[in-house]
């Protein structure tokens, strides 16, 4: 991306933060992530960004994958499309990238 007095980079950690907390905002959503690793992260109190995958061509079109466990009693597809237009909304917003897909990837369903 370039701006007025230079190129301006954003590191993809920043964009799976970005996705990360857009998706935990969505009621229904248990967590970011869950699969084993990140559960073991989380147990020792390090943020797991890596859990949401993110690729950048050079194009700069962003795609995304965000792992979801949802909570269990809520619509699986519903929260899943709250997740990816949150995620879009505050992505584009955030960034002026131009976001190409946003993939929800449901790992599991917890209480």
């Amino acid at each position: 991306m370039q701006g007025e007095a230079g190129q301006i980079k954003i590191h993809k950690n920043v964009i799976a933060s970005i996705a990360s907390l857009a998706a935990a905002e969505i009621e229904g959503v248990k967590a970011v992530g869950g699969d084993f690793r990140s559960g073991l992260f989380e147990l020792m109190g390090k943020k797991f960004l890596w859990a949401v995958g993110v690729e950048v061509n050079k194009n700069e079109e962003v795609r995304v994958k965000i792992p979801l466990v949802i909570k269990y009693g809520y619509n699986i597809p519903e929260v899943a499309n709250k997740v990816q237009e949150n995620a879009r909304i505050s992505l584009e917003k955030m960034t002026n990238l131009s976001i190409k897909e946003i993939n929800v990837n449901i790992q599991g369903i917890e209480k």
